[in-house]
């Protein structure tokens, strides 16, 4: 998937990127509050999470928003299991998690794309409910978008905190 500038794309994340999506991980994170850990010792621990996560056939996918040779950004999501429903109803949620592009990067519309991933495989995986908790900055960005139905069931985004 092309982004704004023509070096400049969104793809799914393979396990050989576990170690850049780890960093990535810590730089979205450790920003906000100290980190327990140095940040080779959480590197180390979440690439190893990563790359058994980003195996096929699991419950989690990712993509990257990729600029030439570097990886600016990333989107997770989890597919996870609701309980058999008699009814005609999706029986899967998505969990959007880590949503982040790099300040440098920001406002030309990489997590716009990278967002428009992870629901473009809520549609194909036939999600009931898609869960995300964005930024401040971002909730004003995103709630307010036109209706994106991830499923017949949804009609698009709603804010449950109002």
């Amino acid at each position: 998937m092309p982004g704004p500038d023509s070096d400049i794309f969104i793809r799914p994340a393979v396990a050989g990127d576990a170690a850049t999506l780890a960093r990535l991980r810590y730089e979205f994170r450790a920003c906000n509050a100290p980190a327990p850990e140095s940040e080779n010792a959480f590197v180390e621990r979440c690439t190893a999470w990563m790359v058994e996560r980003l195996r096929p056939g699991g419950s989690w996918r990712c993509w990257v928003a990729q600029a030439g040779e570097t990886i600016v950004g990333s989107a997770w999501l989890q597919l996870i299991e609701k309980l058999p429903n008699p009814v005609a109803e999706p029986e899967l949620h998505g969990y959007f998690s880590s949503l982040y592009v790099q300040p440098a990067h920001r406002g030309a519309g990489l997590g716009s794309l990278l967002l428009a991933a992870c629901l473009g495989q809520c549609e194909a995986s036939a999600v009931d409910a898609a869960i995300l908790w964005p930024t401040p900055r971002s909730r004003s960005q995103s709630v307010s978008s036109p209706p994106y139905p991830c499923s017949s069931h949804n009609s698009g985004y709603r804010d449950v905190e109002s």
